[in-house]
């Protein structure tokens, strides 16, 4: 035969060894710390910030829910918006309330451009306002103006003759 035995004291110390090893595994994946639905969110953002591309998309519409509509205890806020990529329209929207300190949504404009980022292997991931980063174009102030600036006409000293 090939000289296998259960009784193989080499046999046991590995059995037990590895016995230990999915133990402690499967412990770990019982205790360990599972991230929020806040952290995942942020970390999303964080991710498309850093390796989103940027394209114009449109700001459709506002939508404030509150604590009995959101399900949440303190309601909700939404950006709604829509992109075009490769002949594809999307319409995606984006909850802003752990942003609602950088973000004044009263103050946005609807119907005005503003930038999107999105991930390119699934362009529906996408956001319009980061921790770090806005799309928004929220107020006509924030629309760079090219102003012409005209030079006064200056007098000339009369020719001599």
């Amino acid at each position: 035969m090939n000289g296998f035995s259960l009784r193989d004291p080499q046999v046991i110390g590995t059995l037990a060894a590895a016995t230990i090893c999915l133990g402690g595994v499967a412990v770990y994946f019982a205790l360990r710390k599972r991230p929020t639905a806040e952290e995942i969110e942020r970390q999303r953002r964080d991710f498309l910030v850093q390796t989103g591309r940027i394209i114009d998309g449109t700001l459709l519409d506002i939508s404030e829910l509150d604590a009995s509509e959101s399900g949440r205890t303190v309601g909700m806020q939404l950006l709604l918006y829509k992109y075009e990529i490769g002949g594809v329209v999307y319409e995606c929207s984006q909850d802003v309330t752990p942003l609602c300190d950088l973000v004044n949504l009263h103050d946005c404009r609807l119907g005005f451009p503003c930038s999107v980022r999105y991930d390119t292997h699934k362009p529906e991931n996408s956001i319009v306002v980061a921790e770090t980063w806005s799309g928004l174009r929220c107020t006509a102030n924030s629309i760079p103006v090219r102003r012409v600036v005209t030079n006064p006409p200056q007098s000339r000293p009369a020719p001599l003759a």
